[in-house]
């Protein structure tokens, strides 16, 4: 707590660090780019958090550090034109955050450190977690996995659940392997899983009118790019047809879903400063084995709850977090 308290006051005021605690020289003046697809409010907490790893690592903006942002205000179309033009200003690593793989299209000499909802793997960005491609290394989100867990959890939330829809993205790197999760999970609790794609907005309508009519008991939302872009339409849903809704970010549960189980993002993005900082010391990326979450959190809306008429299990309740009111 002492130290966070330390990089905050430096960031506000700029105090000088000390030594990085890595134990490496203090870095010298350096620029970085920093690109994403999505609005820069959306993404504020996160550079926040990224910016507090950079000054542990010895880097302070405004002193040693200079990020050149660019954001495609939810336009995935800038996105190309925006990497070449950071990458010409030129900076000496380019952060990308959810569009790794628009940029490895381009060829550009600039290393990459990225974060990414999506499987590295399935999206061809790697041979393997441990071999990346295209000079380009960084972080996943992806854990599918805890699908497994976030039914269960919706099973212990709704008495008697038999049907569970699910929706997501099938062109979203790794979606089939959620979707197996998914459903390997509903046979061994025997839960009827249906899966619903949405690839668009107006697949996403379609889905939900198609809920609506059914005897679906509960919501899985995958958590991707476009789930995130439509997040409170989808919680605005569940709560108007009192439908409890699980997704994997923090972000869901306040914007009105139920709760949430998943990576704790603010923790991958300070991991992020440990990317840029050994790019800038001269590593390759293909040396940096691809990371998944290590740390996770359960978010439980006690708002929600209440709006649609269930009960956290005491046992869940003790689990979680964070809890909104």
């Amino acid at each position: 707590m002492q130290r966070r308290s330390m990089v905050k006051a430096a960031l506000a005021g700029g105090t000088t660090l000390a030594a990085p605690a890595w134990g490496q020289p203090r870095p010298r003046p350096v620029r970085i780019g920093w690109l994403t697809a999505q609005r820069q409010a959306s993404i504020a907490p996160y550079l926040a958090t990224f910016r507090e790893g950079m000054a542990a690592a010895g880097y302070v903006e405004g002193q040693n550090l200079t990020i050149e942002y660019r954001f495609g205000d939810e336009d995935l179309s800038r996105v190309p034109a925006l990497a070449r033009e950071l990458a010409a200003m030129p900076v000496s690593v380019l952060m990308v955050q959810g569009v790794a793989a628009q940029v490895a299209t381009l060829g550009l000499s600039v290393p990459v450190a990225y974060v990414m909802s999506a499987d590295p793997v399935i999206g061809g960005l790697a041979t393997s977690l441990a071999h990346p491609t295209h000079n380009m290394t960084g972080l996943t989100f992806m854990s599918a996995e805890l699908n497994a867990k976030r039914l269960e959890m919706l099973r212990d939330i709704v008495p008697g659940l038999r049907q569970v829809a699910v929706i997501g993205n099938p062109e979203h790197p790794g979606d089939e392997l959620e979707r197996a999760a998914s459903h390997q999970t509903g046979q061994r609790l025997g839960l009827d899983v249906s899966f619903n794609a949405t690839r668009s907005q107006a697949e996403l309508e379609q889905a939900l009118a198609r809920i609506a009519g059914s005897r679906v008991q509960a919501l899985s939302v995958f958590a991707d790019g476009f789930a995130l872009q439509h997040r409170q339409r989808l919680a605005d849903f569940a709560v108007q047809h009192r439908l409890p809704l699980i997704s994997g970010w923090s972000v869901f549960a306040e914007s009105g879903a139920l709760c949430i189980y998943g990576p704790r993002l603010r923790e991958s993005y300070r991991r992020l400063a440990y990317y840029v900082d050994r790019l800038l010391r001269g590593a390759q990326p293909a040396a940096l084995p691809i990371e998944r979450p290590t740390v996770f959190e359960f978010v439980v809306n006690q708002k929600t709850a209440a709006a649609i008429g269930v009960s956290f299990p005491p046992h869940l309740l003790a689990l979680a977090d964070r809890v909104i009111d």
